[in-house]
């Protein structure tokens, strides 16, 4: 083989590996996109009630233990006492340690990791199949909150199910119409789901 066809063999192997990755930025960059055009508000997870966290201080065993997330939303810790956990990522509660403990510990090295997810149930009561709470490791909409309850009975009112959801003590609805959705229209009411939001299907 020839020198000549040797160097036109890599500058066509170099421009292929330059459009593939040109490709995949391109790829990347609309994912990125769709991503934060998702309806849910949270670009990191946020802890809740019945959430556990392992705390660590570096070099101090007395400081590393498990706590959980009480229902108000507090944590307990040694030295400090209550934080303040739900609502806040886990870098938000270690900020928070550290500071606090920078009163008793000098340059204290503190990890925070999230290791059991309790907190994001959702409830499907009414004219489904398996009514009840559901504990889900994912986000999940209203389409697969029905599914978990096994679907729709067939008394069921299907273009009369309502999401109920509690924010800041106001009572929310969103109306959701299942025969829509079947159809291929109303995608936009097939909503992701917030912790504690119950499905009510009459």
């Amino acid at each position: 083989m020839t020198r000549s066809v040797l160097i036109a063999r890599r500058t066509i192997w170099c421009l292929l590996a330059c459009c593939t990755l040109q490709g995949c930025a391109g790829m990347a960059g609309s994912q990125t996109g769709n991503v934060e055009s998702k309806p849910f508000p949270e670009a990191a997870y946020l802890l809740g009630a019945e959430d556990v966290v392992k705390i660590s201080v570096w070099k101090d065993e007395h400081l590393t233990q498990e706590v959980v997330v009480r229902p108000d939303g507090m944590i307990s810790f040694p030295l400090v006492g209550d934080v303040p956990a739900a609502g806040r990522t886990v870098e938000d509660v270690r900020l928070e340690l550290v500071k606090r403990l920078n009163k008793f510990v000098p340059n204290p090295h503190v990890s925070v990791l999230a290791i059991k997810l309790h907190s994001y149930k959702i409830y499907v009561t009414g004219r489904v199949n398996k009514p009840g709470e559901f504990l889900v490791g994912h986000y999940t909409d209203v389409l697969q909150a029905l599914s978990l309850a096994g679907g729709l009975t067939p008394y069921a009112a299907e273009n009369d199910i309502k999401v109920m959801r509690r924010d800041q003590g106001e009572q929310k609805v969103f109306r959701f119409r299942y025969g829509d959705i079947r159809n291929g229209t109303g995608l936009e009411q097939n909503i992701l789901l917030q912790r504690g939001d119950v499905v009510v299907v009459p």
